[in-house]
């Protein structure tokens, strides 16, 4: 008789360890040794679960149970693993912030997702009580560390009436349950919480398991905490670098490389400036990381130059995986260095967007015509032919349904497919298909510039600025209203070129781009000293300050 799958993402732990109980769970940095090297506490898979049932029957105490809506806002440690699938076993549903968006984004997403209970360091529950987040739903109090003024209990109180052994059996959901609410980055527009279901959850950890063809025993080193509640459904050991993870582009390179290094790890999630500044390291002191079987980088499209530089460190035939996808749905589609590198590359640099490769199997991708209004209904009139620019929508197992409280930005984002229970999600991203089958992205829809002339798309009219040497990136954005709108290029430089002559680079830039009928209309470029990026990967580019920048330039 077959045995009824759990699609609690939590489930996997208690079978992993029972199945190799004395494997390394998780390696976290918490001190320093006498010679300033990071000391790491290490919890294995039976050590991880019976902590993470312990503070399951705590919260069941506390009213911390199926269903409860519930902000946890803990540092990346042990207690941040264990009481994540302490959660997730309980069927409560954790509410995933990143706490760099900002405390007035905070305070909106907090109020839209109406949590019941909230989980903090003592510094998180201050600044609850301050800016009054959750003020008129939050009715349960668990603070991580030291407890003061604000009620609730401690987590080290929570635990202490359990035995190290206590049982708990994981709550075995309806693949359809909300599982938990995650935020998006708010790279364009207001972040907004996308709900995840179980299903969601299970068709994610399969999909990363069986494109990149990850075997258990494997080390594992996420540079996006979040990623690591996906080791034990893997059979992985997760290694926790040294690192600020609200700043991955200004991570110190010779702490990851150490970590990789001390524990052998076979894989590495990190975002593109994470790599790009680990790849730059490597390659002044060539360094070689002989134990790493793939690397995976996403958030934003990675540089071939980056992609590169990485590439060097490794053994040969490893590649770094660039999937796409978004909060909403990951992944959409993978592609590896050694396509890039060898081909994809020349297009992208002569303004064809970038391959993001082939759908992953399970997901349904199509390329629909360019519309900022509501689609209720699908039907095959919408679909473009291969070539043509449009809008990605997505369907599959790993797509979530829907956004908490955010009924407008729901009927805007999704819809409704052939069949009942089917839908698409319009990714809000622009692209299109090539007669192999693969997908090119061409940038936001949000981000396009529509001229009295023309539609410029960012990817591809960036691309071709970025090939000049001392540019490290571009970023395209639209100045001024109706008939007199233009396309404006505003120019990061690579660090060690900031006193290039500016009028030379700008007469080499407008030279580059009369080469191309894409960018031959473009006439402003300005250099911005640093761009604003988003804190999740620190690659997304928040074009619409940039934009107030650039009017303020010209003006």
């Amino acid at each position: 008789m077959a045995v009824e799958k759990n699609y609690n993402v939590a489930a996997h732990l208690p079978l992993m360890a029972a199945r190799q109980p004395d494997t390394a769970a998780v390696h976290f940095p918490y001190a320093h040794d006498s010679n300033n090297q990071p000391v790491y506490q290490t919890l294995s898979y039976r050590e991880l679960d019976q902590l993470s049932n312990r503070i399951a029957a705590g919260l069941q105490s506390i009213g911390i149970g199926h269903g409860v809506r519930t902000v946890l806002m803990v540092k990346p440690s042990i207690d941040f693993f264990a009481l994540t699938f302490a959660l997730f076993k309980v069927g409560a549903v954790p509410i995933l912030i990143d706490p760099g968006m900002g405390v007035k984004n905070l305070k909106v997403c907090l109020a839209e997702a109406e949590p019941e209970a909230f989980i903090g360091i003592p510094k998180a529950q201050i600044a609850r009580l301050v800016l009054g987040w959750g003020k008129g739903t939050i009715r349960t109090i668990l603070t991580v560390g030291r407890k003061l003024f604000w009620g609730g209990t401690t987590l080290e109180r929570l635990i202490a009436p359990f035995a190290a052994d206590h049982p708990f059996a994981t709550v075995n959901p309806d693949r359809d349950e909300t599982a938990a609410i995650l935020f998006t980055s708010g790279s364009t527009g207001a972040p907004k919480g996308a709900v995840y279901s179980h299903g969601n959850f299970s068709a994610q950890v399969d999909a990363l398991r069986d494109v990149y063809q990850i075997q258990p025993g494997e080390i594992d080193l996420p540079t996006f905490p979040l990623f690591a509640l996906f080791a034990p459904s893997l059979g992985m050991t997760s290694v926790i670098p040294e690192m600020d993870f609200t700043r991955p582009g200004s991570v110190d390179p010779e702490k990851i490389i150490a970590a990789i290094k001390r524990f052998h790890v076979t894989t590495m999630f990190g975002s593109p400036a994470l790599i790009r500044r680990v790849g730059l390291y490597g390659e002044k002191r060539k360094i070689q990381l002989p134990t790493l079987k793939r690397a995976i980088s996403a958030g934003a499209p990675v540089p071939a130059v980056v992609l590169e530089r990485f590439v060097a460190m490794v053994r040969p035939g490893v590649e770094v995986f660039t999937p796409y996808g978004a909060t909403e749905s990951l992944p959409v589609c993978s592609i590896g260095s050694a396509t890039i590198l060898s081909e994809t590359r020349f297009a992208t640099e002569k303004g064809r967007g970038v391959c993001v490769g082939e759908p992953v199997p399970g997901i349904r991708l199509e390329i629909i015509s360019i519309s900022d209004d509501e689609i209720s209904q699908w039907h095959d009139d919408l679909k473009l032919p291969d070539g043509e620019i449009g809008e990605i929508v997505v369907s599959g197992a790993q797509v979530t349904r829907s956004y908490y409280n955010r009924h407008e930005s729901t009927r805007l984002a999704k819809i409704a497919g052939e069949e009942e229970g089917l839908f698409f999600h319009r990714m809000g991203d622009l692209g299109y298909r090539d007669a192999a089958g693969r997908i090119w992205f061409c940038g936001r829809k949000a981000h396009r510039v529509v001229t009295a002339h023309e539609t410029c798309f960012t990817i591809p009219c960036e691309a071709i600025f970025n090939t000049h040497p001392v540019v490290l990136r571009s970023a395209l954005v639209g100045v001024g209203r109706g008939e007199a709108r233009r396309a404006v290029i505003c120019i990061e430089l690579e660090e060690e070129q900031n006193n290039y002559p500016v009028d030379q680079l700008i007469s080499e830039l407008k030279e580059l781009g009369q080469k191309y009928s894409i960018t031959n209309s473009i006439h402003d470029f300005l250099i911005h000293p640093e761009f604003p990026v988003d804190i999740r990967h620190n690659a997304k580019i928040f074009r619409e300050k940039l934009v107030v920048w650039a009017e303020e330039q010209l003006r």
